[in-house]
């Protein structure tokens, strides 16, 4: 491999990470990686949690999709969220410890979630 192969390789590399933190700094995203880390939800669920309106959760989700740290399950007409790759939460709690604030996050219990999981389970964010 030569130099110019390398440095456009590093390029690449340095590109993705960039990606990853950029889809991270965002209030919301964090919070829904939180939601998530108890399992997977559905949109609605999640717009319950945080108390934000379903388009707005739908465009969050987005974000995290594309930047691969969330994935989708579909049962049915329902679409749930599942975080990617576990070790997201290893990279939120270093950035915890960086920062020094612990995030103990608090959301509302679902009011309205008419999903079946959350109908037949008492699913809590």
């Amino acid at each position: 491999m030569n130099t110019i192969e390398k440095q456009e390789t590093m390029t690449r590399d340095y590109a993705a990470q960039a990606a990853l933190l950029k889809a991270l700094a965002h209030p919301t995203r964090l919070a829904i990686l939180y939601i998530l880390r108890n399992g997977s939800h559905c949109v609605c669920h999640i717009e319950s949690c945080l108390g934000h309106r379903q388009a707005y959760v739908s465009q969050q989700l987005s974000v995290l999709r594309e930047a691969g740290l969330v994935q989708i399950t579909r049962t049915g007409w329902n679409i749930y969220y599942a975080v990617s790759n576990p070790a997201i939460f290893s990279v939120l709690e270093q950035i915890q410890a960086i920062t020094g604030s612990e995030v103990v996050p608090t959301f509302t219990p679902p009011r309205h979630c008419s999903c079946p999981e959350c109908q037949t389970t008492s699913k809590k964010c």
